[in-house]
């Protein structure tokens, strides 16, 4: 069965300017990469995703805030902070970034199916009422409780190896049981979250802050380690990875230093575990990642090791 690649348009729209490090440029490196690998791209299934709701984005943002976004883009745009700008089309963008990860969730409900999801703006910093390092809306959080809501899947695991940790996350699902979050991130550094000791309101967060220019082996190895921490006597119904690619050696943003090889060993990691756990049910959703040809080359990587 195949892997799908789903991405829209209108994630496009979203104008952050060229001299930010999270514009357009990275989507179009993805479709390049594929392009370049004809393979791949004959054996994907390619998806235009959907719009979500205002109502399914407000299952984990304020309404107001959600309206306030929408406003914005209608006005033309502006500043939500010193990182994270509106433009025309972005609220376009937002709800489509996090409606496509609804049409992988709804894809993996009916199938089983994989999928990989390549969207903007990212998610992961993206608080209940206030958007923040780069992020509107918090796609994979939106997902978690929309596969709840929706579908009645009970257990979600989101795992989360963007070298930023996932603050925007972990604040919109952890007081929700029986969503579990996982984050490796570099410590110190931006957001300034994501202590070991913080486990969250329910003990339902593993972070797992490491320190920069560490052997990639030793991140792998972190990463799995707490994946199964969180997992043990604990079976997901749902997999969702925030596939955050400023975790590869030399990222303008980030000290990490994974290979492409140590990407393939954390999808077939995922991979593996998502098919002992609930079939196979997984979605991956694009984060950060600020070197464009690197997200490309690792989006293809990445969407290999699904098929896996």
């Amino acid at each position: 069965m195949s892997v799908a690649f789903i991405s829209h348009s209108d994630c496009g729209r979203h104008d952050t300017g060229w001299s930010h490090p999270e514009h357009v440029g990275r989507l179009r490196a993805i479709t390049r990469a594929l392009r370049n690998d004809w393979e791949l791209m004959l054996r994907v299934e390619h998806r235009e995703g959907r719009h979500a709701t205002a109502e399914e984005i407000a299952l984990a943002h304020d309404a107001a805030y959600v309206e306030s976004v929408r406003a914005l883009a209608a006005a033309g745009g502006g500043r939500f902070d010193a990182d994270t700008v509106a433009s025309e089309g972005s609220w376009e963008a937002a709800v489509a970034g996090a409606g496509c990860v609804l049409d992988g969730i709804d894809l993996a409900v009916a199938e089983g199916r994989r999928s990989y999801c390549a969207v903007r703006p990212p998610g992961h910093h993206a608080l209940r009422a206030h958007a923040m390092g780069f992020c509107i809306f918090g796609n994979v959080a939106v997902g978690a409780h929309y596969a709840r809501s929706r579908h009645g899947l009970k257990r979600i695991l989101i795992a989360d190896w963007d070298v930023h940790h996932g603050n925007g996350t972990q604040a919109l699902v952890q007081e929700t049981e029986e969503i579990r979050f996982v984050s490796m991130h570099q410590w110190p550094w931006y957001p300034g979250t994501g202590a070991a000791d913080d486990r969250g309101p329910k003990e339902t967060i593993w972070n797992v802050p490491m320190p920069a220019g560490q052997a990639a082996a030793a991140y792998v190895q972190a990463f799995v380690g707490a994946v199964d921490a969180a997992t043990a006597n604990w079976t997901p119904d749902l997999v969702l990875v925030s596939a955050g690619f400023d975790s590869l050696n030399g990222d303008p943003l980030g000290g990490f230093t994974l290979e492409m090889d140590d990407v393939t060993a954390l999808t077939r990691a995922m991979v593996e575990r998502a098919t002992s756990w609930c079939g196979g049910r997984l979605v991956s959703a694009l984060e950060g990642g600020y070197a464009p040809d690197r997200v490309g080359e690792a989006s293809v990587v990445h969407m290999r090791a699904l098929e896996d």
